[in-house]
């Protein structure tokens, strides 16, 4: 079969990234053709199994670069037909879309003012996404978090049976039974980590909707004596000026590091001590998972769509929304005990060892082939 696969722009540290390319392998070592239109190809190596079409379109704005993409490659797959097409990005015309992106609606209903919706870039997201998962299509849905579901219901009326709830699909290799006895070690002396200091960790791209600015507000708020072996890593692509002046303004610049895009992020889960992710709003947040089988305790926020893990594993915080400041940073300060964080590393291992949070590849690509 020959299959055809979506996606905007793809770059080595994003978890929809590391889904898809995971989609792929497993479709190609099923004997499948993989065919796969990108705008860009943001990492140094390309797989020779792959047929990376990278689509030659420019625009001032996204969504002006999303309606060209979308042209070019319906043109392209004229001349070149595929059995199946799917999306890892909302538009038109899919056979099979992944759904890592919340609903567009309901998210412009709990964060925009009246007038966007009269903007050009509400108009394209919205067609894009009613062309997706309008009522009346008949392409097959997979999601990741029931909340995706209601939302959509909510919105278009979707059909029961386009859903296809997958099961989360956590790499081998962040699990904490595949670590080196000696990462952590290793890891902490290579970095001049203490045995009594504490290293929190945060990853993820898109820092203002992660929250780092509510972590490094939470850690400047320790008590003195805490606060001075606590330190800060945080990993992703984004811009961290704004959020270095807030950490000098709070006077823990020194505490806190931004160590950019990394594909040693296994050693990194290895070393730290508990993982903070207080995001604004999250479809699912793939780190959380990572986190959690690699036996890392943590503070997440509740509107993270893989919270409800945290909270079954029993392995940390979930902060209740609204979110307030104050409860993070006692929830920090509590969370810094070492009896504390022994128990909840326990928790996250037999967790890890006894629920399936590893076969969303496998199951994508049954939906995609049946």
């Amino acid at each position: 079969m020959k299959i055809a696969l979506c996606l905007y722009k793809y770059f080595p540290f994003g978890g929809l990234q590391r889904d898809f390319l995971r989609i792929a392998e497993v479709l190609y070592k099923r004997g499948h053709q993989v065919r796969t239109y990108t705008r860009k190809w943001d990492a140094p190596e390309k797989p020779n199994w792959m047929d990376i079409v990278i689509v030659p379109v420019s625009g001032i704005t996204n969504h002006s670069q999303n309606v060209k993409y979308f042209n070019w490659v319906q043109n392209h797959l004229r001349d070149n037909p595929v059995d199946r097409v799917v999306g890892f990005n909302k538009m038109p015309g899919l056979d099979v879309y992944y759904g890592a992106d919340v609903c567009y609606l309901e998210k412009v209903e709990n964060e925009k003012g009246f007038f966007y919706k009269f903007s050009s870039r509400f108009k394209h997201y919205y067609e894009f996404e009613k062309r997706t998962v309008g009522r009346g299509l008949k392409n097959k849905l997979m999601i990741i978090t029931p909340n995706q579901k209601r939302d959509f219901q909510k919105h278009y009326q979707t059909e029961d049976n386009r859903f296809y709830l997958l099961p989360p699909g956590i790499s081998s290799d962040r699990k904490y039974s595949n670590f080196r006895t000696s990462a952590r070690e290793d890891f902490r002396q290579k970095n001049n980590l203490q045995d009594n200091d504490f290293l929190l960790l945060q990853i993820g791209s898109d820092f203002s909707r992660k929250g780092v600015d509510r972590s490094i507000k939470a850690l400047a708020a320790l008590p003195e004596e805490i606060r001075k072996h606590t330190y800060l890593y945080v990993l992703g692509q984004d811009n961290e000026s704004k959020f270095a002046s807030l950490a000098s303004n709070l006077k823990v610049k020194n505490q806190i590091l931004f160590m950019g895009g990394r594909s040693d992020v296994p050693d990194f889960i290895a070393g730290a001590d508990l993982f903070l992710h207080p995001a604004r709003s999250e479809n699912t947040g793939t780190a959380i998972l990572e986190a959690l089988v690699g036996g890392l305790p943590e503070i997440v926020t509740d509107v993270c769509g893989y919270a409800p893990y945290v909270e079954e594993a029993n392995s940390g915080f979930v902060l209740e929304s609204p979110y307030n400041q104050e409860s993070f940073n006692a929830c920090l300060r509590e969370s810094l005990d070492r009896t504390k964080l022994e128990n909840w590393q326990r928790n996250a291992r037999h967790f890890a060892d006894t629920k399936d949070l590893y076969s969303l590849p496998e199951k994508a690509a049954d939906v995609i082939l049946g």
